[in-house]
This record gives C-alpha cells, structure tokens and sequence, in this order.
C-alpha cells in the first residue's frame, strides 16, 4: 500500500552557520523563528503567510562535513510557491540584492527563479500558471529561457495557490 501524502511539509537543512543560515532565510523570504533547540543547535522557521508549525528547519553542524558540491547524491533543491507572477518578479528583486539570484527558467506550466543560500543549498521560487492554462504543458516540463516582464504583462494579479487550496 503506498503512502497518501498530500504535499511536503517542511524542509531540513543541514547548514555550516546556523545564525547565518538564520539571518539569510528571515530577511530573504520573511520567515520568523518560530521555535529554537539550542541543545541541538537548530531554529525552526515559518513564512509568514504559511499555516504550517514551520517550514524549514536549520540544523547547525559546522564545516566538518565539507561544502556542498553541486551534482552530488542528495539533495538538490526545495521549490517555494508564490501565488502571482507578481510576487515572482518581486522574488527576483529580493534574491538580486540579496546576492542569492542564480538563474531563472520557465518550465511551461511553471515560471521559476533559482537561487542559493550561504551554504550552496539551492532553492527554486515557481510560480505555477493555472490548470486550465497548462495546454501542451500537462505532461511536458521544458527549460527554457524566462521572459519574466512579459510573463508578468501576460499574468499579472491571476493567483494559482487557491486552486489548489492553499490560503492566502
């Protein structure tokens, strides 16, 4: 019998500095610490529009275990809905001055930005254009360049996270 998960949760990262880690992921994505471990050296954080306990944890270990090399088995990134292409252009501020900003692609159904925080740890922020808009993208997953100003001319103010059930 398989399992009948509905979404993830949270996300747990291992991080080099956790007060780094911390000071990166509130003032990125606006997340407040929610609860902190000291015995095991981890703070639990939540965004702000998030009905979860929390949404990522952070786990300090220092950096005995190396830096994360990029294609190595594990892990390779959390996704970070936002609920309009707006926000999304928005996002692509925040990550520019934060110094975060690696890349963006648009995947059909999915208009998506990337980035990584101090430790490597990468993170895709998608906006997702509504089903009844996916067309020829149900079943495909292209990546291909981002035209966010012309997508943001194209979407602006149409919301995707109510379809799905997810409150604002």
């Amino acid at each position: 019998m398989a399992v009948s998960a509905v979404r993830l949760n949270h996300a747990v990262l291992f991080v080099a500095d956790l007060e780094r880690a911390v000071d990166f992921y509130t003032r990125t994505f606006d997340m407040t610490v929610v609860a902190s471990e000291p015995r095991a050296n981890a703070s639990f954080l939540r965004l702000a529009r998030s009905g979860n306990h929390h949404d990522l944890g952070l786990f300090g270990v220092g950096t005995a275990g190396g830096p994360k090399r990029r294609g190595a088995i594990g892990l390779y990134h959390l996704a970070w809905q936002v609920d309009t292409i707006d926000e999304l252009a928005d996002a692509q501020v925040s990550l520019a001055e934060a110094g975060a900003l690696t890349g963006m692609s648009s995947h059909g159904a999915t208009k998506s930005l990337y980035g990584a925080d101090p430790d490597g740890n990468e993170f895709e922020i998608m906006w997702m254009l509504p089903r009844t808009a996916w067309g020829e993208y149900e079943n495909a997953a292209p990546i291909d360049a981002l035209d966010l100003p012309g997508e943001v001319r194209r979407w602006t103010g149409v919301p995707t996270a109510g379809e799905l059930g997810v409150q604002a």
